[in-house]
Order: structure tokens, then C-alpha cells, then sequence
């Protein structure tokens, strides 16, 4: 079964709709290897539409540039893409293709047999939807030491709690920390009654 793993930046106050402003300032090789660890081994990448547009608005034209990143670009191109959109158009960047139903989609990769490792870059609403349904194998954050204090937020309202469990953690030079968490269920089933004595 492929293993089926998240990697998105944050801030302290959980926010992933990357600023430059708080982001970048904390980004440095240590942070590089982090990420470049989580592209390693990359059998197929999934991708929100939004996330998907910023990479394909900016990979293709850095792989053709031939800088220093041109390498990955040119990984980045050559793995296969899944694109969570309802969208029949064509999606512009090669290996590209569209996923009506994610879930489903990333279902169907797990059971694949020649698919050992899925990443969902980014993509927190794709994020969401995976880890309701229960195939999200790893949440992996690189939580940056700063409240953004705006944008969009990694969990959002909702009726039900998401429990997860800590797989690893590393503080970063700069005070960024990385988490490798799995879902699980809640440690104990207890309330406020059943501790009250030791509170």
C-alpha cells in the first residue's frame, strides 16, 4: 500500500496560506533539506487547483531557465500530477492530469502496487478532505516561530475533533519546528470527572 504524505508550511497560530512575509525570512538550508526530504521518492504528486497553479505558473519557466533549481523543476515536471478540479481543460504542464474526486483518486493510489509514495504539496483543503476520510498516512509541518495573524487556516470549523499522533519532531537553527504526525484516536477515554483529582 503506497504511504499517502502531507507537507505544508505553518505558522504558530496555523495558518498555511503562505506569506512571503513570515515565511521566507526563516527559510534557510535546513529548511531546504526538510522539504527536499519530503520530495524524495515521490511517485505521484497531489495537488489543490490553487497550489497547482502557483507551480505550474512558476516551475515550467524555472526548469526552462536552467538556474540552480532547475533540477527540481525538472522533477517536479517529469512525476505524475494529480490536480483536484472538476475542470476538463487542459492543465498546461506535462504529467498533469485532472481528479474530479481526490479522495477517490488518492484511494485508488494507495491500492496501486507500483505506487510507493504519494505527496500532497501544499493544498490544505485537499489536506482536510483526506485526513476526514482516512487516508492520510502523515501531516508534516514545518511550523515557523511567528503568528501570521490572518490568512487561511490548515483546520477549520467543524463538528467533529482530528486527533493525531507526534511521529517526530526537530527544531530547525532558526526555531522552526518539524512535525511528522500520523492520524489516531484520542489516547484515553476519560472526561473532566475522571481527572478532576489530579487538576
Amino acid at each position: 500500500m503506497a504511504a499517502v504524505v502531507s507537507t505544508l508550511f505553518s505558522a504558530l497560530d496555523g495558518v498555511v496560506e503562505v506569506d512571503p512575509a513570515w515565511h521566507f525570512p526563516y527559510f534557510d538550508d535546513a529548511m531546504g533539506a526538510a522539504v527536499s526530504e519530503d520530495y524524495e521518492d515521490v511517485d505521484v504528486l497531489v495537488l489543490g487547483r490553487v497550489t497547482y497553479e502557483s507551480f505550474a505558473g512558476a516551475w515550467p519557466d524555472r526548469e526552462a531557465a536552467g538556474g540552480e533549481d532547475a533540477d527540481f523543476a525538472r522533477q517536479l515536471g517529469d512525476v505524475r500530477k494529480v490536480v483536484a478540479t472538476r475542470g476538463a481543460q487542459d492543465l498546461g504542464w506535462r504529467n498533469a492530469e485532472a481528479a474530479p474526486d481526490v479522495v477517490a483518486a488518492v484511494r485508488a493510489l494507495r491500492e496501486d502496487a507500483s505506487v510507493g509514495k504519494v505527496l500532497v504539496a501544499g493544498s490544505p483543503s485537499v489536506v482536510r478532505q483526506l485526513l476526514a476520510a482516512g487516508v492520510l498516512d502523515e501531516l508534516r509541518l514545518l511550523v515557523h516561530p511567528v503568528a501570521a495573524r490572518r490568512g487561511g487556516r490548515l483546520f477549520d470549523e467543524g463538528d467533529e475533533v482530528q486527533p493525531l499522533r507526534l511521529l517526530s519532531s526537530r527544531a530547525l537553527p532558526t526555531g522552526v519546528l518539524r512535525l511528522v504526525y500520523a492520524p489516531a484516536d484520542l489516547p484515553a477515554a476519560q472526561a473532566y470527572e475522571d481527572v478532576a483529582g489530579s487538576v
